[in-house]
């Protein structure tokens, strides 16, 4: 699905720092400014796991020729719904893209014709709050990013932590029930089954023939319609189905909170994605399940979890942050090394 780009400034000497986020379900690039700010963007949409991973390959090349606008452009950053290896060369695996070991870096380097940095989505979503956001003056920080699954990320001292082979923080697939739900990766019991958006939308439709709600008509009778921006404002608007499954969801989201606060002891845990924009609709159980569920929650401080200030565009502002701190203007190598030792972003 092809959506027009708000068009951004004509910039005659300088060139643009575009930042793509691409998920399960669109493609979102935008022009991103110094401080932070999106000027112009452009839409389209993924078309899902079961086509050759050229076709995702054009959605991005699509939307970042069209937010351009025939600007020239100084570098790409890309957030990828996967898992991306060390070197921010590859996208080894993505639940619910075709890629499985593809050299997306490369490919879209010759295609836009300029420098590209490439990292997993949460990465990217944490380096933007971490520098313009919600996570911005702590020294520790976890992100979570609730989508058409999770996606979560790693911020220690100022840095992403991405582990022996780029893929530490993906704790979306950690088994949180044996023997549960089938998930995208293989595997059964993953936490993104039952903390997400498909996780929402499969409580509302297994529902909605029960229970009295707005959903039913809104529907048009066919739980298949249901999206999840539809059950967010029918919550909002006080629907007790609706609501009932940001509970749901949000009780499930604390118990994995519970369990990386365990782990990491962090200053800050920010909470982002299409999902979070229920505010604390979501939240509020997140934060009582995890308090609850925290070994030791009465002798520690329990840290703060916070709805990402950055919005849907996070994955997009924090890849075009790496790519304006890991690429020099012109040139068309990583500067000081591979992603992985990139340098220290500076909130």
């Amino acid at each position: 699905m092809r959506q027009a780009a708000k068009r951004p400034p004509r910039l005659k000497k300088r060139g643009l720092y575009i930042g793509v986020d691409v998920g399960g379900t669109k493609v979102l690039a935008g022009v991103v400014t110094s401080n932070g700010h999106v000027v112009a963007t452009a839409r389209r949409s993924t078309p899902g796991r079961l086509v050759e991973p050229a076709v995702v390959e054009d959605a991005l090349v699509e939307a970042v020729l069209d937010v351009a606008d025939g600007a020239p452009i100084a570098a790409v950053g890309v957030a990828a719904a996967g898992f991306v290896d060390q070197a921010g060369e590859r996208v080894m695996f993505a639940p619910h893209l075709p890629w499985r070991g593809e050299p997306v870096r490369a490919h879209l380097q010759q295609r836009w014709g300029a420098p590209v940095v490439l990292d997993n989505d949460a990465n990217c979503a944490a380096v933007g709050e971490w520098t313009y956001g919600a996570a911005r003056g702590t020294h520790s920080a976890l992100m979570i990013t609730l989508g058409t699954g999770i996606g979560s990320a790693i911020l220690l001292d100022g840095a992403v932590h991405r582990g022996r082979n780029g893929m530490a923080g993906e704790f979306g697939h950690m088994q949180v029930v044996p023997d549960g739900l089938p998930c995208e990766c293989g595997g059964t019991g993953c936490w993104e089954q039952y903390s997400s958006g498909n996780a929402l939308v499969r409580f509302v439709r297994a529902r909605i023939d029960q229970e009295e709600t707005v959903l039913r008509e809104a529907s048009g009778g066919d739980p298949e319609q249901i999206t999840g921006p539809m059950v967010t404002d029918a919550a909002v608007a006080g629907d007790a189905l609706a609501r009932a499954a940001f509970d749901e969801v949000g009780r499930w989201l604390g118990v994995g909170i519970a369990n990386l606060v365990a782990a990491f002891d962090p200053d800050c845990v920010v909470v982002g994605g299409g999902v979070s924009d229920a505010g604390d609709l979501l939240l509020g159980p997140a934060r009582e399940e995890m308090s609850s569920s925290l070994v030791g929650a009465s002798h520690r401080v329990v840290p703060p979890v916070h709805q990402a200030q950055l919005g849907p565009e996070a994955g997009l502002v924090g890849a075009a942050a790496l790519a304006r701190a890991t690429l020099r203007p012109g040139r068309w190598a990583i500067a000081n090394g591979p992603l992985g030792t990139a340098p220290r972003l500076q909130g």
